[in-house]
């Protein structure tokens, strides 16, 4: 797959950042605060990569829309009081970034987090400068949708047959195959190598550093 791709299109959390524990403890927490039973782990998981709501109305499907969103508030409380920082990156993905962006490789993030939440997370680990575009769930379209996916590939200006999306849940490979680009799923995070591989990516890594070696 060398020199195949000129645009790379991460997802975010499970994928270059290790936040998928803290995040299933937060869905659950809050749910618990609020009188609901704590989903199950992989049911939690699973939701993981949608945007915050829809994740909550999948979660929580009995609570009316005012619980929703407190349910959304108090997730949202709870997940920002961590101090993240590029500790929490998994293992060499710094590196890996900086690496493809000095070869030339434009690179993006697309991510079912807010506008707030992504730029607190990329600050905090000082990798805003390495991100030619960014997009989230709260101004566009939550994925499987692919709208932004589009978006970023109009911003940069690339070729679908050349952008790569690499992602560690089924809403991220569901998003790529719904924009007809290539996809390569990363087992660290929310979703299992047999469920990714329902969707055809051209492959399924354990860890995400394992593209230096393929692109």
């Amino acid at each position: 797959m060398k020199n195949k791709f000129d645009l790379i299109i991460f997802d975010w959390d499970g994928t270059l950042i290790d936040t998928i524990p803290w995040i299933v403890q937060c869905l659950q927490n809050a749910g618990v605060q609020h009188g609901f039973k704590a989903p199950e782990l992989q049911a939690t998981k699973d939701v993981i990569g949608l945007s915050i709501q829809k994740a909550i109305e999948v979660l929580y499907p009995d609570a009316d829309s005012p619980m929703q969103q407190r349910l959304v508030d108090c997730y949202s409380e709870m997940y920002l009081s961590k101090q993240l920082s590029q500790a929490d990156l998994f293992s060499g993905v710094y590196d890996m970034l900086a690496h493809f962006k000095k070869i030339g490789y434009q690179l993006a993030v697309a991510t079912g987090k807010t506008r707030f939440g992504l730029e607190q997370a990329l600050t905090a680990t000082s990798t805003e400068a390495l991100f030619a575009a960014t997009r989230c769930a709260d101004e566009t379209a939550s994925k499987p949708d692919p709208l932004m996916l589009t978006q970023i590939i109009n911003q940069i200006g690339a070729q679908p047959e050349r952008t790569l999306m690499v992602g560690d849940s089924v809403h991220d490979l569901k998003m790529a195959e719904n924009a007809k680009i290539p996809a390569i799923g990363v087992s660290c995070g929310a979703n299992s190598i047999d469920s990714l591989q329902q969707f055809n990516p051209l492959l399924c890594l354990q860890h995400p550093t394992e593209l230096l070696n393929l692109i």
